[in-house]
């Protein structure tokens, strides 16, 4: 039984930092594209990219922390 809680929490550890893999670069890819059409907004587009990535980067830690607790707890 044990070993299967480990495994759950892995499995959700493993989804959080896949989401949070794909929805960093899919902003970091947005953020390319709009610089290349508006080069003279860069550092708006850049700071606004750098607060969601890490937002994004946050909910993947909580993600992997709860993943952890749920083995402690168990």
């Amino acid at each position: 039984m044990e070993l299967l809680h480990v495994g759950i929490a892995a499995l959700g550890a493993g989804l959080a930092v896949l989401g949070a893999g794909i929805g960093v670069g899919k902003i970091g890819g947005s953020a390319m594209e709009a610089i290349a059409r508006q080069p003279e907004a860069s550092g708006k587009i850049q700071t606004a990219m750098i607060i969601a990535a890490a937002l994004v980067e946050g909910v993947a830690l909580f993600g992997v922390v709860a993943a952890l607790l749920g083995v402690l707890t168990a």
